[in-house]
């Protein structure tokens, strides 16, 4: 383990253009985090995945049929989304009324995106209940200078949010890529 966190330190400091770094500092936090989670579902709250860590696991996603498992964290900030999907704090707590959104890469964690359909299914796992099951019910690019995410809905929804286009050369841009998926 301390050599993965020595990788991660090196990954961070100065070389935040090379694709490759943060591509493996992607991989290699996930590892990290599995065990974090691990630990969170014993019933430890806000365990750091690492000891410079100002986030923490909050879920786990996964989905079945695109063999993807991955460590949501706390909080979508820039810092945190280096290391995983983030979870938006102002918006529903997975499984609840509202929509629960989750933020992620592009090009790394969140690249998946694209290739859901609609009927995929998609689980959301909190450390204090089974898995939340959801069906991807659309797909969308959305400007964000003129759209939003209703979150006042009545139903349990989950979204799913990564900027957009997929290959686009430089990061940022108004465009998103919005998976829109409702609780079963």
């Amino acid at each position: 383990m301390a050599g993965l966190i020595v990788i991660l330190s090196l990954a961070g400091a100065g070389e935040a253009g090379s694709g490759t770094w943060i591509y493996m500092k992607a991989q290699l936090a996930q590892v990290l985090l599995q065990r974090a989670w691990a630990s969170t579902l014993t019933g430890e709250p806000h365990v750091k995945p690492w000891p410079w860590a100002d986030t923490w696991p909050v879920a786990r996603l996964t989905v079945p049929s695109k063999d993807i498992d991955l460590i949501v964290l706390n909080g979508a900030y820039g810092r945190t989304l280096a290391f995983g999907p983030g979870y938006l704090e102002s918006s529903a707590p997975p499984g609840s009324i509202g929509t629960t959104i989750l933020t992620g890469h592009r090009d790394t964690h969140f690249r998946f995106l694209q290739r859901l359909k609609e009927g995929d299914e998609l689980l959301l796992t909190t450390n204090n209940h089974p898995p939340y099951r959801y069906r991807v019910s659309s797909t969308t690019v959305v400007d964000i200078r003129t759209a939003s995410i209703q979150q006042d809905t009545q139903q349990s929804q989950l979204a799913l949010v990564t900027c957009y286009p997929f290959d686009a050369i430089s990061p940022g841009g108004p465009l998103r890529y919005v998976v829109m998926a409702e609780e079963e």
